[in-house]
């Protein structure tokens, strides 16, 4: 897949949300979606999240209110590094968990004038958890809220964006179709 283009969104024309619940393949698909695209940056939320060394509390921990700071931490950075990024004719590919309709607003506003893509990988539950217990063991992440999460997202979300259902695609044969109908399906606006 290394090498192809798809002018409709590639260099920069548009920033491309990759979303999904733990064991969707965010991170993969995201990562050949980017190799795919001729000018690209790959904005993975957990790394960036990881460059709090010394304090960094993750997502779902505790002081709860600490954990929300940083995800908003986190989301800012993200669209501004995404927003940098198309400006400068690089498509961004952001890799991240996109929880419900108060944080892709914030997302959108961010990220606007620019064209925003979203695309939430939506395999169903059992897939998820299977595809976590394949991982290498040091990716593994054990989640109890996929239920709480989809309905979140459902119900935010609504029709916005593109709901694909990758349970009996390959990695490649995801990233291959984004590549081919993002553009016409996962287009969103404020």
């Amino acid at each position: 897949m290394t090498g192809a283009v798809s002018e409709t969104f590639d260099n920069g024309r548009s920033c491309l949300i990759i979303t999904g619940a733990p064991g969707a393949g965010k991170s993969t698909v995201s990562l050949l979606v980017a190799q795919a695209l001729a000018r690209t940056a790959l904005l993975n939320g957990d790394q960036l999240n990881r460059l709090i060394i010394s304090g960094r509390v993750w997502a779902l921990g505790e002081p709860a209110d600490e954990a929300a700071r940083q995800v908003r931490l986190c989301n800012e950075n993200l669209c501004a590094l995404a927003a940098n990024f198309a400006d400068s004719g690089f498509t961004p590919v952001i890799d991240w968990i996109v929880p419900d309709r108060e944080q892709l607003d914030f997302y959108l506003h961010l990220l606007s004038p620019r064209r925003v893509l979203l695309v939430v990988l939506a395999p169903s539950i059992d897939v998820c958890r299977h595809r976590n217990t394949i991982r290498d063991p040091d990716d593994q992440f054990f989640f109890e809220g996929y239920e709480a999460l989809e309905s979140s997202m459902r119900d935010g979300f609504g029709t916005v964006g593109w709901w694909f259902d990758t349970s009996d695609l390959t990695p490649e044969e995801t990233a291959r179709q984004i590549i081919a109908e993002a553009p016409a399906h996962a287009r969103v606006s404020l």
